[in-house]
C-alpha cells in the first residue's frame, strides 16, 4: 500500500504528541481516531479535543496507515498550513475602515485545488475573508497554498463551528446573506450586491444545504446559455465576487 504524499510537518501521530500539539495551540484541521479505540489516554485526548471544539473522525486502520506506518497508536492529527482568523475582527475592521464587508461562506468545499483557486480570486476581488465550517471543508495544505499562488498566507480564513449560527451573527452585524444557486430565480445582475454582503457557495456535489438556504436573504444565479447547468465552484465564486466588484465600482 502506498502512503499519501504527506510529510510529518502536515500531521502529528501518537496520542501524547497530539495532546501536546493541542495544548501548544497548533492549528489543527481534524483528528483521526481508529474505530472503536478506547483506553484512558485516548479518552483524555478526545476530551481535550472536544473542549477545544476540534473535529474528530473515527476511521479504519487503513486510512491511518496511509499517512504513516510508524506507531501512530490509532490516532493521527491533521495540521493546517495556516493560522485561522477571527470573523468578528475581520468584519469590525472593514466597518472601521469605512468599507462594506465582503466575505465568502463556503459550504462543504472539500477539494483542495478548488479551495485554493477560490482564495486566489477572492483576494483579487478584494474580499475580506473566506469562512469555512469546522467540519466538512478542504484541509488547508501546502497544495492549497500553492494553488492560491500564496494568497492563503495572508487572506483571512475564518473557521466557524456552525455556518447556520455564523449566518445569524453576520445578519446581526448588518450583512446581507446571498446564496448562489442554480435553482434561484433572480440573476446576479438584478440584485444589489454593493452593500455589506456575504456570498454563500455550496459544494459541487449537492450545492448549498437546504437549512442554510432557508436563512439567506437572497438567492441568485449565474446566467447559463450552454448545454451544462452549472460551473466549477471556483469559477462560479469568481463570477459572483466580480459582480460585487462591478457594482461597488459604480457607486
Amino acid at each position: 500500500m502506498t502512503t499519501q504524499k504527506s510529510t510529518e510537518k502536515t500531521f502529528l501521530y501518537g496520542t501524547r504528541a497530539i495532546i501536546e500539539g493541542i495544548n501548544s495551540n497548533r492549528e489543527i484541521d481534524k483528528i483521526l481516531v481508529l474505530n472503536k479505540l478506547k483506553n484512558p489516554l485516548t479518552q483524555e485526548l478526545l476530551s481535550l479535543a472536544r473542549a477545544n471544539r476540534l473535529p474528530i473522525q473515527r476511521v479504519p486502520i487503513q486510512k491511518l496507515n496511509r499517512y504513516t506506518r510508524k506507531n501512530h497508536q490509532g490516532v493521527i492529527c491533521l495540521l493546517s498550513a495556516i493560522s485561522y482568523s477571527s470573523l468578528d475582527h475581520v468584519i469590525s475592521q472593514a466597518f472601521t475602515e469605512g468599507r462594506a464587508p465582503l466575505v465568502a461562506l463556503l459550504d462543504r468545499i472539500t477539494d483542495v485545488r478548488n479551495f485554493g483557486a477560490i482564495a486566489r480570486t477572492a483576494d483579487a476581488a478584494g474580499a475580506d475573508a473566506l469562512v469555512v465550517p469546522l467540519i466538512g471543508h478542504a484541509q488547508i495544505t501546502e497544495d492549497a497554498i500553492k494553488t492560491s499562488a500564496g494568497v492563503l498566507n495572508y487572506l483571512p480564513v475564518c473557521r466557524v463551528s456552525s455556518l447556520k449560527l455564523c449566518i445569524k451573527e453576520l445578519k446581526n452585524s448588518g450583512l446581507q446573506i446571498v446564496a448562489c444557486s442554480e435553482k434561484a430565480h433572480d440573476l446576479m445582475y438584478s440584485v444589489d450586491l454593493s452593500g455589506p454582503t456575504a456570498i454563500l457557495m455550496g459544494s459541487e456535489q449537492d450545492g448549498i444545504g437546504s437549512d442554510l438556504l432557508a436563512d439567506c436573504d437572497l438567492q441568485i444565479k449565474i446566467p447559463m446559455s450552454g448545454k451544462i447547468s452549472s460551473l466549477n465552484v471556483s469559477v462560479a465564486t469568481g463570477l459572483v465576487l466580480y459582480e460585487c466588484v462591478r457594482q461597488r465600482s459604480e457607486l
